[in-house]
């Protein structure tokens, strides 16, 4: 009977494992999902400012605006951007490259918090507790996985905003559809084409490492705090849940900020290959410095800004959510 006994509960704690390991692929997806559909007209904004093919002919020459430009920079720019799209191509503009940005986003987020959260659950194992060097390893092969993967998915979306008629008059439209568009990369450009950028990719494994360990960071000291203020070792779900959305919120920002530039780069290397003015990393950013200043390395800022820290908040408390309701039901069960 004790060996029965233990066999079946080493069987069930292995189901556990297995379930809450396959949780997290679950929970970053949907998390993805949401936090994409709710911030995506200022996707298409970050992407249009990003690009060299966004000239605004509605900037203004008036001597306020131009003194003024300096001081509120990219505000000016997101804001008028905003206005021009929706005055000239409606609604449905803002939400151009969605289908894309969710087959990518979806998998992306999946990728990640799969590989980071099982990640750093072997690694703490092994090590014997988890520290922010367990956390930077695990969010370091995260990354660098989930780039690898999608690299493909966020080209194609990339082509998909910058291709506007109504912006880009003296082009025509090129792709029909995001299949049209892979069909014609590879044609055109070989397999390779599909991951132009990919170098500059990875560098933005940089920005998602030091969200994490910001995040397990922020997230541990606020519950530290509360536990402090309140007397009790246990904290309501509704107080834990806002804690996790103001240290994801805060932490995105702290790390958008520092590797932000590598944004603009990997969109430029992405463009379409109009006069392949982009040969590599190091080339686009002597490019960009030497023709448009170093303020061309932060356009679109606001409005990604605006995008990445209410994204990350809604994507961190769906993914935190699910995980709580899923541990919920396994110790029930």
């Amino acid at each position: 009977m004790e060996v029965q006994w233990g066999s079946s509960f080493k069987s069930k704690t292995l189901a556990n494992v297995s379930s809450k390991a396959w949780l997290h692929f679950v929970a970053g997806g949907i998390g993805g999902m949401v936090g994409a559909t709710v911030t995506s007209p200022l996707d298409v904004m970050k992407t249009r400012l990003q690009s060299t093919l966004y000239n605004p002919k509605s900037q203004s020459t008036q001597p306020f605006v131009r003194s003024t430009i300096p001081i509120l920079g990219h505000f000016i720019d997101t804001g008028r951007l905003l206005t021009y799209v929706y005055r000239n191509e409606g609604w449905r503009a803002f939400f151009k490259g969605l289908g894309p940005n969710l087959v990518g986003v979806v998998p992306a987020r999946a990728i990640n918090f799969f590989t980071y959260g099982n990640g750093k659950r072997v690694l703490t194992n092994w090590n014997g507790e988890e520290t922010p060097l367990v956390q930077c390893t695990a969010a370091i092969f995260a990354g660098i996985t989930t780039s690898t993967l999608t690299n493909p998915i966020w080209l194609v979306k990339t082509r998909m905003q910058l291709q506007n008629s109504s912006l880009i008059s003296y082009r025509p439209v090129k792709y029909k559809n995001s299949f049209d568009c892979v069909i014609k990369v590879v044609r055109e450009e070989g397999i390779s084409g599909l991951y132009k950028g990919l170098t500059a990719s990875y560098l933005g494994v940089t920005e998602s490492t030091i969200h994490w360990v910001a995040y397990e960071y922020l997230k541990s000291k606020l519950s530290e705090r509360r536990k402090i203020i309140s007397g009790e070792s246990v904290q309501p779900f509704h107080l834990r849940m806002f804690d996790n959305l103001l240290a994801a919120g805060l932490s995105k920002f702290v790390a958008a900020c520092i590797s932000y530039p590598h944004e603009v780069i990997r969109t430029r290397m992405r463009q379409l290959p109009v006069d392949a003015k982009y040969a590599g990393i190091v080339q686009c950013f002597k490019t960009i410095l030497r023709e448009e200043g170093i303020s061309a390395f932060y356009g679109g800022m606001t409005a990604h800004m605006m995008r990445v820290v209410p994204n990350a908040a809604i994507m961190f408390f769906c993914y935190e959510s699910i995980l709580y309701y899923g541990d919920v039901n396994n110790n029930k069960s």
